[in-house]
């Protein structure tokens, strides 16, 4: 027989609130924690893997930044991908490979492009919330991630390009962000390491970079001492719902593989495995698994130290953008790839950061790259999914995309506030 872990119903007894498991312990998943511990519940998490964010909270591009906000659902971003759907290196490449979910997934995007506009304003102020408060997170627990406050600078090397950035500037600026054109020769200013001949830039300088892995695994040993419970090397296999839920899932352990943890309520926090969650739960959230990549060249001399940018970039034709981490790590990240939940790392998708990296910055020493990739969780409209099941007691934070490290902290409190509205209605009812 499995083994009970943990009883909602006596876990509501002991702390007078109720038991919440979240699924997923990446930066989503722990932001969760952590939102729902300063309300006072009872949380477990469980994981798949035997740390916290050892998935697409690994090793990101880095950058915090309100100034990505725009969503990618515009008839542009289609014919680009048209057009580089022949091209191995493309900074979006799609498998022709027949896949009904992968096809069905891009006709929703297509159907999401008259939202195009007021997504991006609204995932503008969210992000800019959002990044407030994981500083204030930061701070708070003391957490060391590598944090750089020098702004993203967006650079652009001809004029259509920079005229499309200007309009998409308007709507950043709309959203409330502070964020300025620059010209070429104040883009050298900004950053005097950077090589290239640019039509312009557009500058942010509220937006920062840091260690994503850092900052989330020191943000669970935070909540581990706030009384978190993590149950690490969990593959959970069955959700029932009986008197509360019940998460069977199996360890490694050849004594007990078999066990189930009860909670009064469930949070979906598992990226691209959210999918499956969810038709568990008899919901359905479309997420699609976008692959992307980056390197990681660590910096062992002192001329490749002087030659890394501090300010953290994005190239807007390459789609590549940087972070610098600390002294001796420089990351350079990019691409999108439709392939389903394959991560496997392509040397022709990685060869491109390489080659940019020479070509920007040609006194790095490039001799040492570490290589990753991670499965973006998507949504169609480019939109997390934060909010209730169908099911009472179910709910998401997932399919933050591109922006689960900017977005992360501010749809924790989100979800934080829609799970203590329903558990006090319910004690309301019950009195």
């Amino acid at each position: 027989m499995p083994q009970v872990e943990a009883c909602g119903s006596d876990l509501f007894m002991e702390s007078g609130m109720p038991h919440i498991a979240i699924i997923g312990a990446g930066i989503t998943g722990v932001t969760t924690a952590y939102s729902l511990l300063d309300r006072g519940y009872t949380v477990s998490l469980l994981d798949r893997h035997r740390y916290a964010a050892m998935e697409t909270s690994f090793a990101n591009g880095g950058q915090l930044s309100a100034s990505n906000a725009e969503v990618w659902n515009s008839w542009s971003t289609v014919f680009k991908g048209l057009k580089w759907m022949m091209r191995r290196d493309a900074p979006l490449l799609m498998s022709p490979r027949p896949n009904w979910h992968k096809y069905s997934w891009m006709a929703e995007f297509v159907a999401n492009i008259h939202g195009y506009r007021n997504n991006t304003v609204e995932t503008t102020r969210m992000a800019i919330s959002a990044r407030k408060r994981l500083f204030e997170i930061a701070e708070r627990e003391n957490i060391d991630f590598d944090h750089e406050t020098r702004g993203i600078l967006h650079i652009y090397w001809d004029n259509p390009s920079f005229q499309h950035a200007l309009k998409v500037n308007g709507m950043l600026v709309e959203g409330g962000l502070d964020r300025r054109s620059v010209t070429a020769e104040e883009i050298k200013a900004i950053e005097p390491t950077l090589h290239g001949n640019f039509q312009g830039g557009f500058y942010t300088p509220s937006d920062s970079t840091g260690d994503i892995h850092k900052f989330t695994y020191g943000l669970a040993k935070a909540c581990d001492r706030r009384g978190a419970k993590f149950i690490f090397d969990a593959n959970v296999g069955r959700i029932a719902r009986d008197d509360g839920f019940h998460i069977s899932y199996t360890t490694s352990d050849p004594d007990e593989p078999h066990r189930t943890i009860k909670a009064d309520g469930i949070v979906i926090c598992a990226g691209t495995a959210s999918r499956q969650f969810a038709s568990m739960l008899g919901d359905r959230v479309n997420i699609y698994p976008v692959k992307g990549y980056s390197i990681t060249v660590y910096l062992e001399e002192e001329r490749s130290r002087r030659a890394a940018p501090w300010v953290s970039l994005l190239d807007d034709r390459a789609k590549i953008f940087t972070s610098r981490l600390g002294e001796g790590r420089f990351r350079v990240a990019g691409t999108a790839e439709f392939n389903g939940m394959n991560r496997d790392i392509r040397d022709d998708r990685v060869r491109p950061l390489v080659d940019w990296t020479r070509t920007l910055f040609p006194d790095i020493d490039t001799r040492r790259v570490v290589s990753w990739a991670g499965l973006r969780p998507m949504m169609p409209n480019m939109m997390p999914r934060v909010g209730k099941g169908r099911q009472a007691g179910v709910f998401y934070n997932t399919g933050h995309g591109h922006l689960g490290w900017t977005l992360s902290a501010g749809t924790a409190e989100m979800i934080g506030e829609i799970i203590s509205a329903e558990f006090q209605s319910r004690s309301a009812l019950a009195a």
